[in-house]
């Protein structure tokens, strides 16, 4: 059968400087269409390049970060998907809330990048309302987020939220120190509560990278990346670790279960 798509493709590692030099490699190549996922990669390509088209999903804020002019009409050569809007930080605090109503502190593990700060901005706003007094935790290296969280925990009725910027890669360690410390946690992505956390309020990052090939196929057919509007997921699905829960002490609310798009039992 003629075939009449050729796939290059890099994985990414050894930080920054490693990324560049596959950017290079990549925009070397002169594809069509580049395709890239997370928020590390799109500023390294398209310091290498303003003119091949870039298709990005599961970024934070391509806007804030100079990606993109705007979400309805980019205008440059990248388009994508992003995995968050900013009112999703306050979701994450209600949601902690209702699962342990009990708890008036919450630590918020972040990165300092412009998404992270708006992150932490909308989860703010809604602190004072649910009477909660928020702790700031960087998530730099390792010793950061032991130090910050295990300080956080010498008081008690705390909670924490684990934001989408600068966490996943150690989510091990943060839902290891959650059990251990006997801290509610909500996290940002299914594969926390997957992997024993006890609930997480995100997108589905999968159906993110579908839509990615939409957009690349729209590319490929003569459309220009300018003029396809950066999109929002579709819906955020909320899931629970009952076991977890149960672990903490935790009786899950009727409602908040009801409401639950997946139970891990």
């Amino acid at each position: 059968m003629g075939a009449n798509l050729l796939i290059e493709y890099r994985l990414p590692g050894g930080g920054a400087d490693a990324i560049r030099r596959q950017a290079a490699e990549l925009v070397a190549l002169a594809p069509e269409v580049i395709v890239t996922a997370g928020s590390v990669a799109p500023a390294l390509l398209l310091e290498a390049t303003r003119t091949i088209p870039i298709v990005m999903a599961n970024v934070a804020d391509p806007v804030g970060a100079g990606w993109v002019q705007s979400l309805a009409r980019p205008a440059g050569n990248a388009t994508g998907f992003t995995n968050f809007e900013y009112s999703l930080g306050g979701k994450w605090l209600e949601t902690l809330k209702q699962m342990a109503p009990g708890i008036t502190r919450a630590a918020v593990l972040r990165a300092t990048s412009v998404a992270a700060i708006g992150q932490f901005g909308a989860i703010q706003s809604g602190a004072h309302a649910l009477g909660v007094e928020l702790t700031p935790v960087g998530v730099r290296d390792t010793d950061e987020i032991e130090r910050g969280v295990e300080a956080f925990a010498r008081s008690g009725h705390g909670g924490l939220i684990i934001t989408a910027s600068g966490t996943g890669s150690r989510r091990a360690l943060i839902i290891a120190l959650a059990s251990r410390l006997r801290l509610p946690a909500i996290y940002p992505y299914r594969y926390f509560p997957v992997d024993g956390g006890l609930m997480s309020y995100g997108p589905d990052t999968l159906d993110l990278m579908r839509r990615a090939a939409g957009y690349v196929d729209r590319i490929l057919k003569g459309e220009r990346p300018g003029d396809l509007p950066v999109q929002a997921p579709n819906k955020y699905d909320l899931v629970i670790n009952l076991k977890t829960a149960r672990a903490l002490g935790l009786d899950v609310p009727p409602p908040l279960l009801a409401r639950a798009d997946e139970v891990i039992e």
